[in-house]
């Protein structure tokens, strides 16, 4: 799969070099449609997850970051964060989580959609 603004290996699960490419398309379609919108960078901090990362940062069990569904993406200030999470929501993005210094986002089909969470 062609991306515009990432290199796949920005989604490893640190523990599984590779892991990035288990990342679901429909997920990976949308963050570069959605950085493409926002015109700034997505560090992401958080893509696929294998089993023991997830339980080592204190992941649900159920995490749409296991199935590749999933990342979170680093939010310097509040500007950033605006400009971010107006772009996830112009493509399509309709779970989404805020923390003070990042946005959790995911499009798994398993879980209740139109929801937004803080931490």
């Amino acid at each position: 799969m062609k991306l515009d603004h990432f290199n796949i290996r920005e989604f490893d699960s640190p523990d599984k070099p590779g892991s990035g490419g288990l990342m679901q398309p429909s997920t990976l379609t949308l963050l570069d449609d959605a950085r493409g919108i926002a015109g700034v960078p997505f560090k992401i901090t958080s893509g696929y997850r294998t089993r023991r990362h997830n339980q080592d940062v204190g992941g649900v069990e159920d995490s749409a970051h296991r199935n590749g569904y999933a990342v979170d993406i680093h939010v310097p200030d509040s500007r950033t964060r605006w400009k971010i999470l107006d772009a996830l929501i112009k493509v399509g993005f309709n779970r989404i989580g805020i923390a003070d210094t990042f946005i959790h986002v995911d499009n798994d089909p398993t879980k209740p959609e139109n929801v937004i969470w803080t931490y």
